[in-house]
């Protein structure tokens, strides 16, 4: 990957930097909240972060900004992000642990597979699919919702975790053939 020094200043890769440097903003904010209004703060850097995700994309598209700093990474933020939120709602709710498992899964096998077919067949995935996008999507609402309305009933946390996982499952299931075909 040759990164053009100029790229790193480009507006969309900075947005990915802010949204990587929100991660422990959001963390220290999430375990140290007590009231709504805490939580409200927490949910606040999530939606801080979920918009500049939004806009980074956006503006690398309508100014050519696109670089391969910025393919490499987006991704990797939204990850950090997901895996960060993710584990920090596992210390409300015990249950979410199987939608953090499957992402983990889910997240290692794609990263193993692209690996393995760049080296071996010298391609790779080209972006994500709109399976994958509608899981991140659903996962992502569901998370804010969790951090936002930290006192709701069981019944509505297991079935977030539930629509959670199961679109964590299908993203997973259309990945692997995905590279099946590559």
């Amino acid at each position: 990957m040759q990164i053009n020094k100029k790229e790193i200043f480009y507006i969309p890769n900075i947005l990915s930097y802010i949204r990587i440097l929100l991660i422990p903003v959001f963390i220290i904010l999430y375990v140290k909240a007590e009231t709504n209004l805490e939580y409200f703060y927490a949910a606040l850097a999530l939606g801080i972060s979920s918009l500049s995700d939004l806009l980074d994309g956006k503006i690398a598209r309508k100014f050519n900004m696109i670089s391969e700093l910025g393919i490499a990474l987006d991704p990797i933020a939204d990850k950090l992000t997901h895996i960060a939120v993710a584990s920090c709602l596992c210390t409300r709710y015990r249950i979410f642990i199987i939608p953090v498992c499957i992402l983990i899964c889910k997240e290692t096998y794609m990263g193993v597979m692209n690996i393995y077919k760049i080296k071996t067949k010298n391609k790779k995935l080209g972006g994500a699919k709109m399976f994958g996008k509608i899981s991140t999507t659903v996962l992502f609402i569901a998370m804010i919702i969790l951090v936002l309305f930290p006192f709701m009933p069981s019944v509505i946390v297991y079935l977030l975790t539930a629509i959670c996982s199961i679109c964590l499952i299908v993203a997973w299931v259309g990945y692997f053939f995905v590279f099946k075909k590559l």
